[in-house]
């Protein structure tokens, strides 16, 4: 295996100097960085979890430098995607954490938090990310070539070195985002259909069956297949048909906690109504014993981590490499980074966090990009626990303070803070090593794509503060339209720890619906966040699985089985970019009070919506059908 690491070849030789670290290459993955950035906030705070935007800023990339500027250089769009894909690491760190703190200020606890306090905190995480991911590079990616598979990293290098196909898997991107963002407008915009379609069983009190029929729940669905699928549909099962059901037929008459109304007077306003009173809470304890258990089973793999990363930090500290695609940010200069930054936590008034908050942040911080940059490289970025190190920390962290007297809203805020920037840590920690994995089967300088990536994070942390306010404002938070899971789950834990006001008997009974998921053997986490979210979400999610079977058993080569999957993928990461766009242009006609001036004054019915929805799933079906006429 050690021959092989060191006979390994980039595609572009280290000797030679070509294109990488361009203006062009600087303003398209800056303006992807925000856009899947926005979009994957949107999502995330949706469905519960955001997807990767390497490969699709890869081929938009591509279709822009090579088929309309007319330039073959494969590392600058490798830098792109590097940078653009930080947008969607930054706001999946964001959006698991701080809509907590809309949700207090809300409540009228505290204030809103600023503009700059959020750009703050994903600013100084997603650098602490970076500057922590920097040193495992060697151990990780050079070392474990050809045993860690990282299998995002792969596929975009994959899909940057058939080049010579951008423009086509470029165009499948694009025109998934025109005919998501089309049809969302028609839907959400000018309400020519309803985008949730639901019917309430008048004999089967405390049930409802319902699908939204949005273009990014058929993406999600089609992305993570049907098997994730499956569990995230059987977790809503398990809520909106069993426990529901039960609550309604055995609580009837009485006032159960955190409720203030009998059950039967919240079954009034429908059966949504004990979603939002008891079943988020049973979710909660699920979602964070989904995570608790993840974190538990990757534990020899941490331990064997961290002490390779020990090691390769020694074993480089003192070196300086002279080949262009070894060569990585100064050493000195990320201790300097690192100790700046957790200085600036400490006595910057933004940040409610003593010094042993700051110091919390820099050990965990190290900790988990270790973990998270491992993980990914073992399972991908899709499959990272990164809600479970976050809800570790949060609860170390929310002890802690406790303890050393930072109590109250003081201490909620700022264990929210902490676990904000640990979360925004270990995403940025596990994309930059993708990134960096791309990079170094392509042949890309890794200082310069280090510098790509904090990029992108200065660039969606700039823009995240306005699009959650956006969201918020909107819509806000903890709502259908935006039940913002991890987020909720977040404070909830958090106010469980510092004011012991928690329903602790639903949390529990999510604990041990989740011990029982586990002992099943099947994954927890996809269970338990279906368990939370409507079910009419997880039906949505399902129906994008569904597809994923009858493309997967359409007989044919594996080359053929592989290009229709490749193909979808394209397709419904454009879709999903595409809604999460149109998704945030209407939050912003509904803030600036425009919204109501687009609606059509006649709508389709609910079966007009099932059509549709079905006529844009056959249409995914076609386009990946689509790959077999091309060969």
């Amino acid at each position: 295996m050690d021959n092989n690491k060191k006979e390994f070849k980039p595609y572009i030789p280290a000797d030679k100097v070509v294109p990488e670290f361009t203006v062009t290459a600087l303003l398209i993955g800056i303006l992807l960085a925000i856009v899947f950035g926005a979009a994957n906030a949107y999502l995330g705070l949706l469905v519960g979890m955001t997807v990767s935007a390497s490969i699709p800023a890869a081929v938009i990339s591509m279709g822009i430098i090579r088929v309309i500027l007319r330039k073959d250089s494969i590392l600058e769009n490798n830098m792109v995607q590097t940078i653009g894909s930080a947008g969607e690491s930054v706001a999946a760190g964001a959006i698991f954490t701080l809509p907590a703190l809309f949700l207090w200020a809300e409540e009228g606890k505290i204030a809103f938090p600023s503009i700059l306090s959020i750009a703050l905190i994903a600013l100084f995480g997603g650098i602490l990310g970076v500057c922590f991911m920097v040193p495992l590079r060697q151990a990780l990616i050079v070392e474990e070539h050809g045993t860690l598979p990282f299998p995002e990293g792969t596929a975009c290098a994959e899909v940057l070195l058939a080049g010579e196909e951008g423009g086509s898997k470029a165009g499948t991107v694009f025109a998934g985002l025109g005919i998501a963002a089309v049809y969302k407008f028609l839907a959400d915009g000018m309400q020519l259909f309803p985008s949730e379609i639901g019917h309430a069983f008048k004999n089967y009190s405390g049930a409802q069956i319902g699908m939204q029929v949005l273009p990014a729940l058929g993406g999600v669905g089609y992305i993570c297949g049907p098997k994730i699928s499956s569990y995230m549909f059987a977790g809503g099962t398990l809520s909106w048909f069993v426990l529901m059901p039960m609550i309604a037929l055995f609580g009837g008459d009485a006032t159960i906690f955190p409720a203030s109304v009998t059950v039967n007077e919240l079954l009034v306003d429908g059966p949504s109504a004990l979603w939002s009173n008891y079943i988020k809470y049973i979710g909660a304890g699920a979602v964070a014993t989904g995570g608790i258990i993840s974190l538990i089973k990757s534990l020899p793999l941490i331990v064997r981590t961290f002490k390779q990363a020990i090691g390769s930090m020694k074993k480089n500290a003192g070196s300086s490499n002279q080949l262009r695609t070894e060569q990585d940010l100064p050493f000195p200069l990320l201790i300097g980074v690192i100790i700046v930054i957790a200085v600036l936590i400490w006595i910057l008034p933004i940040f409610p966090v003593n010094l042993i908050g700051a110091l919390i942040i820099v050990v965990f911080g190290f900790f988990f990009a270790t973990v998270s940059s491992r993980m990914v490289g073992l399972i991908g970025s899709s499959n990272n626990p990164v809600s479970g190190m976050t809800i570790a920390t949060l609860l170390f962290a929310t002890v802690i303070l406790k303890v050393t007297g930072t109590t109250g809203l003081t201490g909620m805020v700022g264990a929210i803070s902490i676990g904000g920037i640990i979360c925004i840590v270990a995403a940025i920690a596990g994309d930059a090593s993708q990134d960096l994995k791309t990079g170094f089967i392509v042949g890309a300088t890794p200082s310069k794509q280090q510098v790509g990536e904090i990029i992108g994070v200065v660039a969606s942390s700039a823009a995240i503060g306005f699009v959650l306010y956006l969201l918020n404002e909107a819509w806000g938070y903890g709502t259908e339209k935006i039940p913002a899971a991890q987020a909720t789950m977040m404070k909830m834990l958090v106010e469980g720890i510092m004011n012991e006001e928690l329903p602790w008997a639903m949390i529990l009974i999510g604990v041990f619906i989740a011990i029982v998921v586990e002992i099943l053997k099947m994954p927890v986490m996809p269970f338990a966040v279906g368990m939370y979210l409507p079910f009419s979400l997880s039906a949505g999610i399902m129906a994008g699985g569904v597809v994923r079977i009858f493309v997967e058993k359409k007989k044919g080569t594996e080359a053929e089985k592989k290009a229709r999957t490749d193909r979808g993928l394209l397709f419904t990461s454009g879709m999903i970019a595409g809604e999460g766009i149109i998704g945030i242009l209407l939050a912003v006609f509904a803030v600036v009070k425009i919204d109501s001036k687009i609606i059509l004054p006649f709508h389709l019915p609910q079966v007009g919506s099932l059509v549709l929805y079905i006529a844009l799933l056959v249409l995914l079906y076609v386009v990946c059908m689509k790959a077999d006429k091309e060969k």
